[in-house]
């Protein structure tokens, strides 16, 4: 029996003025995602100017939790926390164990404001 994939819908909320930073800090962290067998499958750009909605919101997978917990804590990923931390105001998490999208409710809410 194989094990279904893990599957996070992230909500990303960039600091003003920090897009090519931002933009540079995800190329990078994607590679290192890679390495682990994680995947942005989609990237979804929001054209909003109201602050309280995000900048962009991604479909990631990672093939179980191993892999999602190697990539968290992969040296080269945690040297770049001071970029992230820099780019990045608001990051809210939503995870499925099956492979299927989250629904978006507040009982799968892992929030870090």
């Amino acid at each position: 029996m194989t094990t279904p994939k893990l599957t996070l819908v992230v909500a990303l909320f960039v600091h003003p003025g920090r897009k090519v930073e931002f933009d540079e800090f995800e190329g990078r962290a994607a590679d290192i995602m890679r390495r682990h067998g994680g995947c942005i499958e989609r990237r979804i750009a929001i054209a909003a100017a109201d602050p309280t909605e995000p900048d962009e919101v991604h479909v990631v997978t990672f093939p179980d939790q191993d892999a999602l917990d190697r990539y968290q804590e992969d040296p080269e990923l945690v040297a770049l926390a001071h970029v992230r931390a820099r780019t990045i105001r608001r990051t809210i998490v939503w995870r499925r164990d099956d492979g299927t999208i989250p629904a978006l409710t507040a009982a799968t809410r892992l929030g870090h404001p």
